[in-house]
Parts: C-alpha cells; sequence; structure tokens
C-alpha cells in the first residue's frame, strides 16, 4: 500500500513561494539548502528550485493542492486578505451537498489551491 507524504512544488524563483506559504501556514518545518517545508495536516509540502521550471505555471489546473478547513468562508477571507489570487470564491460544486465548500486561489506561481471543507464520513 502507497502513503502520499509529500507533494513538491518546483519553482524558478523559491523566495516568493517560500514567504507566500510562510504566510498561508507558519514558519516552516525546515529549511535547508533552497529546500523549505511546511506539515499540513498529515502531509508535507515542499518547495524548491528545479531546473526544468521556468515561469509561472501555464496549465495550474493540472495538479491542485486541496486544504481541508471546517470554516471555508472564514479561510476563504483570511488567505484572499494574504494577497492570494482568487480563482473562485466559495462555492456548493454539487447540489446533492450544499453543505460542501470549495475555494479556489492561485499561489504566486500560479498554482492553484483550495480550500474544501472536509469530507462527511463514510
Amino acid at each position: 500500500m502507497l502513503s502520499l507524504n509529500t507533494i513538491m512544488i518546483g519553482t524558478e524563483e523559491v523566495k516568493p513561494l517560500r514567504d507566500f506559504y510562510t504566510k498561508l501556514l507558519g514558519e516552516p518545518g525546515w529549511d535547508d539548502e533552497g529546500f523549505v517545508g511546511w506539515q499540513a495536516g498529515s502531509g508535507m509540502i515542499m518547495i524548491g528550485a528545479h531546473s526544468e521550471v521556468k515561469g509561472r505555471n501555464e496549465m495550474p489546473g493540472r495538479i491542485i493542492l486541496n486544504f481541508e478547513t471546517t470554516d471555508v468562508k472564514k479561510e476563504f477571507e483570511r488567505i484572499k486578505g494574504l494577497g492570494a489570487t482568487v480563482v473562485q470564491e466559495p462555492y456548493p460544486p454539487s447540489e446533492s451537498m450544499p453543505d460542501f465548500l470549495l475555494a479556489t486561489f492561485a499561489d504566486p506561481d500560479g498554482n492553484y489551491f483550495q480550500l474544501a471543507t472536509p469530507m462527511p464520513a463514510q
């Protein structure tokens, strides 16, 4: 069985992403030789320079980071206040789950991340 433990975001310029995700998630848990990481729930987000990454993400919907929160609207306002680019304000993606909300932002490199209500227990 596999267990996903880390998502790495490659970038041409680490500092703007480091600064942004520090505002979003707090001080990084580690910072070593140009790579920086934060624990977010049971997973980790890592940012580092990558030789094959140049400029902004031109296909930001391909991979989207999702952060769960019990108060999507409150976190949406907090993150919007940090200067994140709003892609989609909070909305219920399904009529069958009106209390489930998503909101989408873009980070300084144009990568999408979402806020999501926790999924109901199965």
